[in-house]
């Protein structure tokens, strides 16, 4: 594939994973049983997957090194964090604020990661702010 195919891929699967991030957590929030079904809990898997995967193309195909493109070293760090915060947001176990917290401080750990990767500058939109 092309470099504008993975590109295209790639921007596809970051708006399907932040409308299912969305969508999930307002379903657990409303108490929506869909929530708990078996699509609800693999199909982001597979859109993470791809989401990667098309990630990683196009890391190697512009010959990106995260040590050398700082912008991208703090996506990944992004990520690391978006994870950890979905996890805890997703998860059953922990109160509804605590919940909720983590939901919407992930929402805005996507948000500023996808404006990294707009600017191309390690603070993304927080950058504007200094």
């Amino acid at each position: 594939m092309d470099y504008q195919t993975i590109k295209h891929i790639h921007h596809l699967t970051v708006a399907l994973t932040a409308m299912g991030f969305v969508a999930r957590g307002v379903g657990m929030f409303v108490g929506a049983q869909w929530v708990k079904g078996k699509p609800a809990r693999v199909l982001p898997h597979i859109v993470d997957t791809v989401l990667l995967l098309s990630g990683i193309t196009l890391a190697v195909m512009l010959r990106l090194d995260p040590l050398a493109a700082p912008w991208l070293a703090a996506k990944l760090i992004g990520l690391l964090v978006y994870i950890g915060l979905g996890v805890v947001a997703l998860r059953a176990g922990r109160s509804l604020r605590i919940r909720a917290a983590a939901w919407v401080a992930a929402l805005l750990v996507l948000g500023w990661m996808v404006s990294v990767a707009i600017t191309k500058n390690p603070l993304g939109w927080l950058g504007t702010l200094a």
